[in-house]
């Protein structure tokens, strides 16, 4: 899918200081559409250090999101975003509304294996658990495979000062309304 740019919203909501973001930040698309996956910190989907994130940061399964590498201008790390399904996620092979409330605001600072292209993946709990088809799965699998996820942008943080919680991140970027609770 290509990306949506909103100009006239990019320079009123993401330069201005009350959405968290400095003037000075980098401009960034408002909205991206994007297949959706997710994944657990453990060695078996990650690297031999699965605590940490390529950017450094500690792989938090509240906060954490890793993107494709052609995804990095427009999703650099610490780029704070809201993930919203859309019609296009109701898939068979989508399984956004079963782990909805595992996600959450989410701050890119993974990257994911140079073979994928215009993708985010969602880390989870590796402990969590939902019901799918009378079987507990973890949230990582129950997503499946979601195409055409709408990502919006929603604010920056700086990975090596994360938040601790969703709270947290609200707190720094200012928007109360799409934090999960936790």
């Amino acid at each position: 899918m290509q990306t949506i740019f909103t100009t006239a919203l990019l320079g009123l909501l993401f330069f201005s200081n009350q959405s968290g973001v400095a003037a000075n930040a980098p401009a960034h698309p408002a909205a991206l559409h994007v297949a959706a996956t997710g994944y657990n910190a453990v060695p078996e989907q990650t690297d031999n250090e699965p605590f940490i994130t390529a950017s450094g940061a500690y792989a938090d399964p509240d906060m954490i999101v890793a993107r494709s590498a052609d995804l990095a201008d427009a999703l650099p790390f610490g780029t704070v975003i809201q993930i919203v399904p859309t019609d296009a996620t109701s898939s068979p092979q989508c399984g956004i509304g079963l782990v909805s409330d595992f996600m959450g605001l989410r701050v890119v600072a993974d990257s994911m294996h140079p073979r994928k292209h215009n993708q985010i993946d969602i880390l989870f709990h590796s402990d969590d658990y939902v019901k799918v088809n009378g079987k507990m799965v973890n949230p990582a699998i129950a997503l499946g495979v979601c195409k055409d996820v709408e990502v919006r942008i929603v604010g920056h943080v700086g990975v090596n000062d994360m938040p601790r919680n969703q709270a947290e991140l609200v707190q720094k970027i200012g928007h109360a309304s799409i934090a999960r609770n936790n």
